[in-house]
């Protein structure tokens, strides 16, 4: 193995990691490894001036591999690989400790953090000397767009990419786009009409000439990879249809929580206790009513029904409660003399405009009541004649720490959001990741909130998480921006970090073909062996820890790097000659 220049760099995060960490101690140990030319702390290594460091020392000091010990490489890995490649360096010649969160975020024993993160740069050390260069490859992209779901964000992303010339393939699994935002009747905090909004691009959408709309369509089957995927789409007349594409957006938004279950609310029992879906259809109707056609005087508004509640959606829905702020101005509007009560556990009124909404939401005469979501959910009974109203709530209010009855004629359930029933199939068609609430799952949270882990394939709006409707228009449009990039340059790199066979030692057992989660892997009849597509092959490793011969190689984690990791781990604390006994 030929001499290495190794430098590395240890990030002091701020505080997130030097409050825990003696950085400065860990930079003077690291310098004493072999073949470490280089051992400097810093800040921020992910800021400019930090990776400008990076630079530096690798052209004047002929570095050939780096490390650097700072976060997560979730965070900021291809943050410093597109460093090495500017300086002209192979970016897979670098190797990343995680001492924040492995280390500094987990431990409040400062010698013990201090010892773990020279433990860790070690491992990292050992390994980088294993690196090989590995290039990147670039696959041609066929411009047109699938995207699935005909909802608010569907259409707005692809009016983005059609806007721009480009063709779009639309698929929506009901008879009219428009998703849930179809449903409504004005939005907040503004009090908008939604139906004038929602006609107003549906129309745009259905005369843009670069857009072809299926309706009452899903995706049977999707094949390919980024720039070259083909899908099967059904129709509702039983035809078939073949579509070829290069990028995908999933945008199949979401659905509301069904709380027939909920036996305190009494949904279902009683005739005038309704969801907010079913209000705001009354709403569209323009008439504020019972089931008995008579105007209601005291009208309850629960909130959180079905959601940050351990029994069903721990998780908060995000738009019920300024939902519920819009509903209770519009009841006062037409019913100006009711009673308004709005029974909640918390008031998360976020967005802009949406805090102000509440304050003046909270002059109009409405009785906010506050409920312990946690350990005793309001109660929905029937009222006495002589209590003049239909029902009545038992509620522990907790402000007040009394116990209160709400008179109420008409009850309004804030029904939650949820994945949608077909979120698995859409999930497998795609190669997307889900979460363990059933919502697909983004590259990053922070840095790469539309893209997915499966190249060419993005998320956007309410299937990703509960929305309101201007984050899920900004996710429409991010995700259509990072399309129109790709079909702009005409091709896109890949990642390098893919499994190959080795066809002399292959047996042809096909075990590789059978575990693949990505179909990346055929069986060659003429030679009897296994092939890796390498532009679907997404590095995860299962072929090669299945592989029963050996044959397969997961590149940038070869048997080699890996037991040097391990290795450099353990020295730290024990010998080699302890190891081998053990």
């Amino acid at each position: 193995m030929e001499d290495k220049r190794i430098g590395v760099y240890i990030c002091w995060c701020g505080t997130n990691i030097a409050l825990m960490v003696d950085v400065e101690k860990v930079t003077r140990e690291m310098a004493k490894i072999p073949d470490v030319v280089i051992s400097r702390d810093y800040k921020y290594m992910c800021s400019d001036p930090g990776q400008d460091l990076i630079i530096k020392d690798i052209k004047e000091n002929n570095l050939t591999r780096i490390v650097v010990a700072s976060c997560s490489p979730r965070m900021h890995e291809l943050t410093f690989r597109k460093a090495l490649k500017k300086a002209g360096l192979n970016p897979y010649y670098f190797e990343m400790a995680n001492i924040r969160e492995q280390d500094s975020w987990v431990h409040t024993d400062r010698h013990e953090a201090t010892k773990k993160a020279e433990a860790l740069i070690l491992a990292a050390i050992n390994r980088v000397r294993y690196h090989e260069a590995l290039d990147s490859r670039k696959v041609e992209i066929d411009p047109a767009t699938l995207i699935i779901g005909g909802g608010i964000t569907g259409i707005t992303a692809a009016l983005e990419i059609a806007g721009s010339g480009e063709k779009v393939y639309l698929i929506e699994q009901s008879d009219k786009l428009g998703g849930l935002a179809a449903g409504l009747d004005l939005t907040f905090p503004y009090l908008y009409s939604a139906v004038q909004m929602l006609r107003t691009l549906v129309r745009k959408v259905n005369t843009d000439p670069d857009i072809k709309i299926f309706l009452n369509s899903q995706v049977e089957e999707i094949k390919g990879y980024i720039g070259n995927f083909e899908a099967q789409i059904s129709s509702a007349e039983g035809k078939e249809t073949k579509l070829k594409f290069g990028n995908i957006i999933v945008a199949t938004g979401l659905k509301t929580f069904d709380p027939s279950g909920m036996e305190n609310y009494g949904y279902g029992k009683f005739p005038d206790v309704i969801t907010s879906t079913e209000f705001e259809k009354m709403l569209q109707d323009g008439l504020i009513q019972k089931k008995n056609g008579t105007e209601p005087e005291n009208i309850a508004i629960i909130h959180c029904v079905g959601s940050r509640n351990k029994n069903y959606h721990e998780y908060c829905s995000r738009i019920c409660c300024s939902t519920a702020l819009k509903f209770a101005n519009q009841v006062r509007s037409q019913l100006p003399k009711a009673n308004i009560f709005e029974l909640y556990a918390d008031m998360r009124a976020f967005g802009k405009g949406c805090e102000e909404f509440y304050a003046s939401t909270s002059r109009k005469n409405i009785k906010f009541l506050m409920f312990d979501q946690e350990n005793e959910l309001p109660r929905v009974m029937e009222s006495e004649k002589s209590d003049r109203c239909d029902m009545l709530i038992e509620l522990n209010e907790k402000l007040s720490g009394k116990a209160v009855l709400v008179p109420a004629d008409l009850i309004i359930l804030m029904v939650g959001l949820e994945a949608r029933q077909d979120v698995k199939h859409v999930a497998h068609a795609t190669g997307l990741s889900i979460c363990g609430n059933q919502f697909y799952i983004e590259k990053h949270p922070k840095l790469d909130p539309v893209a997915t882990t499966t190249y060419g394939v993005f998320i956007a709006g309410a299937c990703q998480a509960p929305k309101d409707i201007p984050e899920s228009v900004s996710q429409a449009k991010a995700a259509a921006a990072r399309i129109l990039s790709t079909i702009a340059r005409g091709s896109v790199e890949v990642e390098a970090t893919t499994s190959c066979v080795n066809e002399e030692i292959c047996c042809g057992c096909q075990t590789c073909i059978r575990i693949c989660p990505y179909s990346a892997i055929s069986f060659l009849e003429d030679k009897k062996v296994s092939f890796v597509n390498e532009i679907l092959c997404k590095g995860c490793g299962t072929c090669g820890s299945g592989c029963p011969t050996g044959a397969i190689k997961c590149k940038h984690f070869t048997d080699v790097q890996i037991f040097s990791e391990i290795e450099g781990l353990l020295n730290m604390s024990y010998s080699m000659e302890e190891i081998k006994e053990a």
